[in-house]
């Protein structure tokens, strides 16, 4: 073995390619085969044809036959042809790769084979006399690696320091996760405005239903609508901006293995490309276990490149625990010795939880299992956000939304796997602009005999004691409706109007972290006139029960489906579209009541039969409702289509067009000037960002 050895080092010296021959005892060897999920080292797979995944890695296509297999590298997938540039590597065991794909691999911990798991005694170095340590070559890989960062200095950006190495970062995993790295405070650039990253206070805005009521008229149920809008982003820059600490909790069970989760680390350089210098980022995987892969990280270029080390070296095999993946990922920020103002856990599974509670194969709920889901969400996550992503066709969309919604985040549907970018770009969009903290809204009746009825405040609490409602975080220019409803009784007196409601807020600005109080924002107020008059009709609360109105008509839909009554659920959406389309709004073509019935008609389609509703159509309605409750985009459905309601800001709109512009290579798509005017077989259009198909696939 030593001769061949010495032969391969003399041929890839010389950039030659060496074909050695198997023994018989080598052939033996491939005999020793284990189904473990293979390490997917920097590859790049193209969209429109990827691998089909197995439970064993990345497979080759059926028609390939073994003999030709035996010229492909099983890394890249790619042919491995003599007088192309590339050295190829022949290993003990036998199996051949490209130099570069193998080296590369060797360099994130890797020594044993990617396609039998053998353990290598000697792996490929650069030069002999490399015998300590692996190779530090640029990772060459679509989705794993990092853009120049343009600089406005004139000055180019120092050399960033040595890796360290990987098996000192991930491997010892401590008890208490107080390792987070501090918070350079003293470096962040001040910014040039009177007070940083504000452009503005948050806005409120006060409809009435009507302009005026008669004063000998009693109106029940009158509504009055409070929208507030927080403020924009002063300008693009990290500074000017929340920091955020973003802990990843990703699922890496044997079913991921393959295509899933090479798109799920190219989407993981994606989010670590867009994090800033003040940012930090904790990666948790989990399988049959838990395991920090990466701890608490600024997001410096240095950070990055370990980040996307730890990333890479995520391997798929085990059941999936995702309870254990969500304490291990909230003990990251439990245990943290310093804290940005944004806290965040994302959380993605393509799976139903094996280890923690016993769910139904199709992933079903009632009301018994529902308290059950809570016990996945551990203690430590208080106030922090879960942001969950179903994966597939097999996740337990019921479980997942359940984790998001009693811990404040957002349940997100990803059909496609090819759209995962896309999705955690939108997410990752918002919790980059985050301009409002702590946001309390308090109401106040002014008239003596006036009562609140209710509030429609989705899934943010409103205690009906103090008439405030906790909303929290808002995104920049995000917006948030609620509508009061109270009786106005007959008027009394001579006034000519009559002050119903005064509107008051308090939030905290995360960058100075100061209290903002707006106590006086607005004071409802209608006329009361002896004589009937023709009063204005405000639209903006017209277009807000019709949205909520929708809202309800899909979670009355889901209880009927998931009772197995799905013509009577089809039968309620229809007769919602029936109701919107002969509103005011609806007659005037308005979007947002548009888009709504596009989303009911679509929802209808959903619950066409048991099997399509237990594929694609709970997880579907699911998102649908968590997007609607916390009035907060989620992926569901194409993303770029205008006809679904989003919520989207514009923070997310453009982080979901970079994403989607992004070519294979990392950078974005430049046009020549050389050719004008391609071919438009020839020219990359735009990749819309689908999570459906137009209609539900049969199954």
């Amino acid at each position: 073995m030593g001769s061949k050895w010495r032969k391969a080092k003399l041929a890839l010296g010389l950039n030659l390619c060496l074909y050695v021959p198997k023994t018989s005892e080598e052939s033996s060897s491939l005999t020793r085969r284990s189904n473990d999920a293979v390490s997917i080292s920097p590859v790049t797979v193209p969209r429109p044809t990827t691998p089909t995944p197995s439970s064993s890695g990345l497979r080759l296509p059926r028609s390939i036959s073994i003999s030709s297999s035996k010229k492909t590298c099983a890394i890249c997938l790619t042919a491995m042809k003599a007088g192309q540039g590339h050295a190829i590597f022949t290993a003990e065991c036998s199996h051949s790769f490209h130099f570069h794909c193998i080296t590369t691999n060797v360099q994130h911990g890797n020594q044993i084979c990617p396609v039998c798991r053998a353990k290598w005694n000697e792996v490929p170095l650069q030069s002999p006399n490399a015998k300590s340590k692996p190779i530090v070559r640029p990772i060459d890989d679509a989705w794993m690696t990092i853009p120049p960062r343009r600089s406005s200095q004139n000055q180019s950006s120092p050399r960033p320091e040595r890796l360290r190495p990987v098996s000192t970062i991930f491997n010892n995993e401590p008890a208490v996760f107080n390792d987070d790295e501090a918070l350079e405070l003293q470096d962040r650039p001040a910014e040039s405005s009177s007070k940083p990253g504000v452009s503005g206070k948050l806005e409120v805005k006060t409809y009435p239903e009507i302009s005026e009521v008669v004063r000998s008229v009693e109106f029940k149920d009158f509504s009055v609508l409070i929208n507030l809008k927080a403020p924009p982003v002063s300008s693009s820059s990290s500074s000017s901006r929340a920091p955020v600490d973003l802990v990843t909790v990703l699922d890496v069970s044997g079913s991921m293995a393959g295509t899933k989760l090479a798109l799920l680390k190219r989407a993981m350089g994606f989010v670590i490309q867009n994090l800033g210098p003040f940012d930090r980022l904790s990666v948790i995987s989990f399988s049959s276990t838990a395991r920090r892969n990466f701890p608490l990280r600024l997001m410096t270029e240095t950070g990055k490149q370990e980040a996307l080390q730890a990333v890479n070296s995520l391997v798929s095999n085990g059941g999936t625990n995702i309870a254990g993946g969500l304490k291990k990922g909230a003990k990251v920020l439990a245990d943290r010795r310093f804290k940005n103002s944004v806290s965040s856990i994302v959380l993605l599974s393509d799976g139903q939880d094996t280890y923690t509670m016993t769910s139904s194969p199709t992933g079903s709920s009632n009301n018994t299992k529902g308290t059950d889901y809570k016990t996945l969400l551990p203690k430590e996550v208080n106030r922090i956000p879960v942001h969950a992503f179903g994966f597939g066709a097999d996740h337990d969309a019921s479980l997942m939304h359940s984790i998001a919604e009693n811990s404040g985040g957002t349940f997100s549907f990803i059909e496609s796997e090819t759209v995962i970018q896309d999705a955690f770009a939108q997410c990752i969009g918002g919790l980059l602009s985050v301009m409002v903290q702590e946001l309390c809204v308090k109401i106040e009746c002014v008239h003596p005999t006036l009562k609140i009825g209710s509030v429609k405040a989705g899934s943010y609490r409103f205690d009906s004691r103090t008439g405030s409602i906790e909303v929290g975080d808002l995104y920049a220019e995000e917006e948030r409706n609620f509508l009061v409803n109270l009786d106005v009784p007959v008027g009394d007196g001579v006034l000519d109007s009559m002050s119903l409601l005064k509107v008051g807020c308090v939030y905290r600005d995360p960058l100075t972290k100061e209290n903002v109080d707006l106590s006086t924002s607005g004071e409802v107020k209608i006329l009361r006139p002896v004589l009937e008059r023709s009063p204005v009709v405000s639209v903006e609360v017209d277009r807000q029960k019709i949205r909520l109105r929708a809202a309800e008509a899909i979670s009355e839909a889901r209880v009927l489906a998931e009772r197995g009554d799905l013509t009577e659920a089809v039968s309620v959406l229809e007769t919602c579209r029936g109701v919107l389309s002969e509103t005011v709004s609806g007659r005037a073509g308005d979007p947002l009541c548009v888009s709504l019935c596009a989303e009911l008609k679509e929802t209808q389609e959903r619950m066409a039969s048991r099997q399509v509703y237990e594929s694609s159509g709970r997880a579907y309605v699911l998102a649908g409702l968590s997007s609607h409750s916390w009035q907060r985009a989620t992926a569901r459905g194409d993303m770029s289509d205008s006809t679904t309601v989003s919520y989207q800001t514009q923070s997310m709109v453009d982080m979901v067009n970079l994403s989607q512009t992004m070519t294979l290579g990392g950078c974005p798509r430049s046009n020549s000037s050389s050719n004008p005017s391609p071919k438009p077989s020839a020219q990359r259009k735009l990749r819309q960002a689908l999570t459906f198909p137009a209609r539900p696939r049969p199954r």
